[in-house]
């Protein structure tokens, strides 16, 4: 559907138009005119799925540039997902000259109140930071006519409901109210009952959680072995753009460091980090100045760049959804990504779990061996130089090029260039990651039961004994010779060297 049937005002059109959009994705064409006409809505949508768009369009249509009282509140669950909502919001809002303004945790409150004082219309932020601006006095919400909670599932999860509901207390009764979550718990739709007049229910059906432009795979390994297989992985597939996920603080870490150490150009981010780490780390993610991210599921929260190739699960996540909101971080726009989680022996039953949610089978994958993971070096090796040379001025270096030619055979040249683009074995650099408790095992097969939620790092339970590297005919091996995407870009895909390249899974039949 077409964003001019949807209701919008011409100078909204032309900030659509301005931002890139080109046809309203199911969730803006389905909210968009019922909160045009007034409506509650309750809308089921993961990120990446263009939510923010479709309510920060009606949000700007309807308030009143004279007014300059906070006329729409967005409550969100990070401090990057803010961020996000209150620049999307901004852009979109150009034509209309709102005043849009951010608060958040991790940042000089001062500034922040300096900067309400320039009464702005629309306010995004944090749950935590939000409070203690009305507590201050520097924030009233008695004029608010449309408050948004964008991702209410994930500030359930971070503990925030008993803040949000003070928060909307806060504000007038008759205003207009959008949720947005990627779940529907109990507890969420209990915040629908009380707090909203008979809401519109919008929902995205489980078939389309993960896109089919996502290939959804998983590799059995014990828990020491995943580091290796890993970077195996990515020497085989040379990705563009990657996140890896993990359970823990300290994995990211060490996963970062790891990496760093066998010559990947990667960092990692979690809560622990300063705001002003964090956004320095996500800034040359988003403009490739970083290839490999390593996250935990709220640090990542609020990523939104388009050229992510792959996600990593290097530990399962828990909870079904936490996987969806994971594997969202790639297939965007129309690009083709790639999912793979790393499951230890016992963790078989939260895969099926996750099958069943997404409704798509997850095909195994053979680890890559010492040799394959060589073979994917020269492969990306290969076609750096073939760049190189279509880049040459090779008539500046004739004449060096040809006493050295006549020093030493072609081959043998080459062969040092070669070298030079390829490292050894990244298993060779030893790399210690503390190992983590495994998930419980589930008992029941897999029944279908949900309530297999718990703390992270307090699970029980022991690793199989069986050995993931059994050769089967269901086992897909990643090639070393895989289709490539150019991103139109040039840049190291290591410290070290190499290409930069996306590609695509071929299939086997």
């Amino acid at each position: 559907m077409k964003f001019s049937e949807l209701g919008l005002t011409k100078s909204l059109l032309k900030a659509v138009e301005r931002n890139g959009y080109e046809e309203a994705t199911p969730i803006q064409a389905q909210t968009i005119p019922m909160v045009l006409e007034g409506k509650d809505v309750i809308g089921q949508a993961q990120t990446g799925t263009g939510k923010t768009a479709a309510f920060a369009l009606p949000i700007l249509q309807n308030i009143d540039r004279d007014d300059p009282n906070i006329q729409a509140l967005v409550i969100s669950p990070t401090r990057e997902l803010a961020i996000q909502n209150q620049e999307q919001i901004y852009q979109l809002g150009r034509e209309e000259r709102a005043k849009v303004q951010v608060v958040y945790g991790g940042a000089d409150i001062r500034r922040q109140i300096n900067s309400l004082k320039n009464h702005p219309q629309v306010l995004v932020g944090t749950p935590g930071r939000l409070l203690d601006h009305m507590n201050r006095h520097t924030v009233k919400l008695d004029h608010i006519k449309m408050l948004v909670l964008d991702e209410a599932d994930e500030m359930l999860n971070m503990g925030f409901l008993e803040d949000i509901e003070s928060i909307i207390k806060a504000t007038p009764s008759e205003r207009q109210t959008m949720l947005f979550s990627a779940t529907m718990p109990d507890e969420i739709k209990r915040v629908g009952v009380q707090f909203m007049k008979d809401p519109q229910y919008v929902k995205i059906k489980a078939k389309e959680l993960t896109t089919d432009l996502i290939d959804q795979y998983y590799i059995r390994a014990k828990d020491y072995e995943k580091f290796d297989v890993m970077t195996r992985m990515f020497d085989v597939q040379a990705p563009d753009l990657s996140i890896v996920f993990t359970r823990t603080k300290r994995r990211v870490d060490e996963i970062a460091r790891g990496l760093e150490a066998r010559g990947y150009n990667a960092a990692g981010i979690h809560g622990d980090l300063t705001q002003k780490r964090r956004m320095q780390i996500l800034n040359q993610f988003k403009h490739g100045q970083l290839d490999i991210l390593v996250a935990t599921d709220v640090a990542a929260r609020g990523i939104d760049v388009e050229d992510v190739t792959h996600v990593f699960n290097y530990d399962i996540p828990q909870d079904p959804d936490s996987y969806v909101h994971r594997v969202g971080r790639t297939g965007r726009a129309g690009h083709h990504g790639v999912s793979l989680t790393f499951v230890t022996p016992n963790e078989m039953d939260y895969l099926r779990e996750i099958e069943k949610l997404t409704k798509v089978r997850m095909l195994p994958l053979k680890p890559p061996s010492e040799a394959e993971a060589f073979n994917g070096q020269l492969s990306n090796a290969e076609t750096t130089v073939k760049e190189l040379v279509d880049k040459t001025d090779t008539e500046k270096y004739a004449d060096v090029a040809s006493k050295l030619l006549d020093q030493y055979e072609a081959i043998d040249l080459v062969a040092a260039l070669l070298n030079d683009l390829t490292k050894d074995d990244s298993t060779k650099v030893p790399v210690k990651i503390t190992p983590e408790r495994p998930l419980p095992r589930r008992h029941g097969g897999g029944g279908g039961s949900r309530n297999y939620h718990g703390r992270g790092g307090n699970n029980h339970g022991r690793g199989g004994n069986r050995r993931y590297g059994k050769s089967n005919d269901n086992h897909r091996r990643y090639g070393s010779n895989k289709d490539h995407r150019d991103r139109g870009g040039n840049r190291d895909r290591r410290k070290n060297g190499g290409n930069k390249h996306g590609f695509t899974i071929r299939k086997k039949d």
